[in-house]
């Protein structure tokens, strides 16, 4: 198979006889990083389990540095007290009807 300039350079940085901890990989895959886009890692694990029993279902969420990337804005459509209430609670955009007509506009339901 033939490889490229890029790939040959990288080949050099990895000792293939060596088995890496996890910090000393994360360090080389920063270090290798080169590419136009963000690289992502694929990271596979044998757990010794039979995901055919229940008991032994493994499930769970990783939670990013750095989050998404993305923003959330709460916006709340009420009048007077809960008004008050939501700009209390630390909501974003807080309005009535002004606000309703905001999103259509938007969103381009209204003309």
């Amino acid at each position: 198979m033939r490889r490229g300039k890029r790939y040959h350079e990288l080949s050099k940085l990895i000792d293939k006889d060596k088995v890496y901890s996890v910090e000393e990989a994360a360090k080389l895959v920063k270090k290798s990083a080169n590419a136009k886009f963000d690289e992502t890692i694929e990271m596979c694990l044998r757990l010794g389990i039979d995901p055919k029993r229940q008991d032994q279902i493994v499930r769970g969420t990783v939670l990013l540095p750095h989050g998404t990337g993305k923003s959330k804005v709460v916006a709340v459509v009420a009048k007077g007290e809960k008004a008050k209430e939501a700009e209390k609670a630390g909501a974003d955009i807080v309005g009535g009807e002004d606000l309703i007509e905001k999103i259509a506009k938007v969103s381009n339901l209204m003309p």
